[in-house]
Formats: C-alpha cells, sequence, structure tokens
C-alpha cells in the first residue's frame, strides 16, 4: 500500500464539499490532479470511496469507513509537523545537564537562569554528581552535557567522549566577617594548617585537593568539622566556626564572607566541558552549550583574575583527562 498524506487530504477535502471542482480549487489542484490521486488510493485500498453521479459526489461504505481514519492521521501528521517546528525552533525539548555540587552554585546557576530566560518552552533536567559519576552517566547517554573537574594526571576512562577545558579556577581560603584574616591579602598552606577548617567529605575532589598538598608539605591540619556540603560549609563559615578552601566563583553574592589567595602553594581546579562524541548534540543541547561558554566568558571577565578562560574551543577530542569527584 503506497497511500500518502496528499491523497488522504484530497479526499477529506472531496468528501468535505461534495463535488471533485471545489475540492480541486480548495487544494489548490486541477481537477484532473485531485481525480487521480483519489483513484490512484482506490486502487491502493482495493475499494471505491465515492459513488459518482452527476453532479452529486457521496462515500460508499469504504469511504465512510476511511474518513474518521483519514482525518486523524492528517491530524497527527500536523501535530508531529508543529512539534518538529518547535524544536526546531527551540520552543519545546529538553536537555539534561550534569554538574558538580561546587558548579551548581556558581557557574551552572547563572547559566541556566539565562537559558531558560531564552528558551523557557525547554524542559531543563540538572544532575549533580561527582566528576567520576558524570562521566559515567555521560558516556551511557543519560546526559547531554556534562561540566566536570579534571586534572592531566591518567587517561580518562571514557575515550569516547569530547571535552573543552573552560576555565581555571583558583582555590581560596575564606572567613567570617569583615576582616576575619587581620588585613592579610594571602595566607600559605603552613598558615591555613594552623587555623579552625571546616572540610568537605572525603569524596569532594576540593577535599583530596587540599589532603594531597598537605600530606606534600607534611602538615597536618586543624579541623573542627567534616563531611558537610557545599551551603552548608559556607554557612558555618559565616557563622565564623573555622576558615575553609572553596572555588572562588563560590563567594559571588556572599557578602558575609571574606576570602584571600593560598599561596605556597597556589591551587587551582580546571572546569571542562564534556559530551558524547559518537552523538551530534540535539538543538536544545547545542543552544545550552554556548550558554554554558558565554557564561564562563562573563565568569572570567570579572573573576578578579582567580578565574581565567582556558579555551575558547568546545568541543575538542579528549585528550587524558582525569575525571575526578
Amino acid at each position: 500500500m503506497t497511500m500518502n498524506l496528499e491523497q488522504l487530504r484530497g479526499f477529506v477535502e472531496v468528501a468535505r464539499v461534495g463535488h471533485f471542482t471545489r475540492a480541486a480549487k480548495a487544494l489548490h489542484l486541477t481537477q484532473p490532479s485531485l481525480s487521480r490521486q483519489i483513484a490512484g488510493l482506490e486502487h491502493d485500498l482495493g475499494s471505491e470511496l465515492f459513488h459518482r453521479a452527476r453532479g452529486h459526489i457521496t462515500l460508499t461504505a469504504a469511504g465512510e469507513a476511511l474518513w474518521p481514519v483519514a482525518r486523524r492521521m492528517l491530524a497527527d501528521a500536523e501535530d508531529i509537523r508543529r512539534q518538529m517546528a518547535e524544536l526546531t525552533d527551540l520552543r519545546r525539548g529538553r536537555v539534561r545537564l550534569g554538574a558538580t555540587p561546587t558548579l551548581c552554585v556558581s557557574l551552572v546557576a547563572d547559566a541556566l537562569a539565562a537559558f531558560h530566560a531564552d528558551h523557557p518552552g525547554i524542559e531543563l533536567h540538572l544532575t549533580e554528581r561527582g566528576s567520576r559519576g558524570l562521566i559515567e552517566e555521560l558516556a551511557a547517554g543519560a546526559l547531554d552535557l556534562a561540566l566536570v573537574i579534571t586534572s592531566q594526571a591518567r587517561p580518562a576512562p571514557a575515550p569516547s567522549l569530547a571535552h573543552s577545558p573552560l576555565l581555571s579556577e583558583e582555590l581560596v581560603v575564606v572567613g567570617g566577617g569583615n576582616s576575619p584574616f587581620g588585613g592579610r591579602d594571602a595566607l600559605t598552606l603552613a598558615e591555613l594548617a594552623r587555623m579552625p577548617q571546616i572540610v568537605f567529605p572525603s569524596s569532594y575532589d576540593l577535599r583530596a585537593t587540599l589532603d594531597e598538598a598537605f600530606r606534600a608539605a607534611g602538615l597536618t591540619p586543624r579541623v573542627v568539622l567534616e563531611g558537610a556540603e557545599m551551603d552548608a560549609v559556607l554557612r558555618f563559615v559565616e557563622l565564623k566556626m573555622g576558615v575553609a578552601l572553596v572555588p572562588a566563583m563560590v563567594l559571588k553574592d556572599r557578602p558575609g564572607l571574606s576570602s584571600v589567595r593560598l599561596v605556597q602553594p597556589r591551587l587551582t581546579r580546571t572546569i571542562s566541558l564534556a559530551r558524547r562524541q559518537d552523538v551530534s548534540p540535539t538543538r536544545a543541547a547545542a543552544a545550552l552549550q554556548r550558554v554554558l561558554l558565554s557564561t564562563a566568558d562573563a565568569l572570567a571577565d570579572g573573576g578578579d583574575g582567580l578565574v581565567s578562560r582556558v579555551s575558547p574551543e568546545c568541543p575538542r577530542r579528549e585528550s587524558n583527562p582525569r575525571p575526578r569527584d
């Protein structure tokens, strides 16, 4: 059977007006062209659809049976066409973004707010996990994009992924109040080790980075609270329970916190945008990717040197980043 939508459209119009010539005019066809369409449809179905009396066209039993089905098929086709147009114009759709918790309170929050303002009809799904878990979900097809923390220490476990380093971010020491560091603008790691500290769970990449730095320097930190998530850590610091080492970007809109740079050594992290290399991004995912890039640029421009752009290119072939939680 080779019936098509044009044949069904012709059938429905003839049945509606009861006349071939008027139906052809409404469809912007010649009457012979419309007659050939209907004849072809009847041949494909093996049944006559109209009783053709002079000046009077009525439906046969087969035509009566086809009438509601044809109208439903045309309505479904129009609905599909509308949905595809909405997807193309970014009026509808879905995009699934994964990000580490520390990025969700800074880069991701700004980017998703801007994206939603421009595309309110797109469904946004956000997954907060460590970088290793996000890489696994991305490789499995559960995410469209992921913002992860990478280093160059070991090969990546998912070579099918494309990635682009976006930002290099300095880690800073934060304290509560106006001048918790006595007017100083930098601390050494040895000085930090002597201060009461609030630290993240052992699964956090920030915790691992700090622990490695202390071990390398032969220092033992003074920990007063361990295991809190980012928002809780910042709140405890605001309450002056201790200091914490955090990414520079999370200090935005936190007037109750003061920060100083950490030197000897200076600690940084690289934020990368990752996606599957073997799947073309949806239009919604591509649009969100552009917003993430522009948001990263804005953060770098206003980062007071603590946040800098790594590369304007996205995405590119993954080389050997090691994802960290």
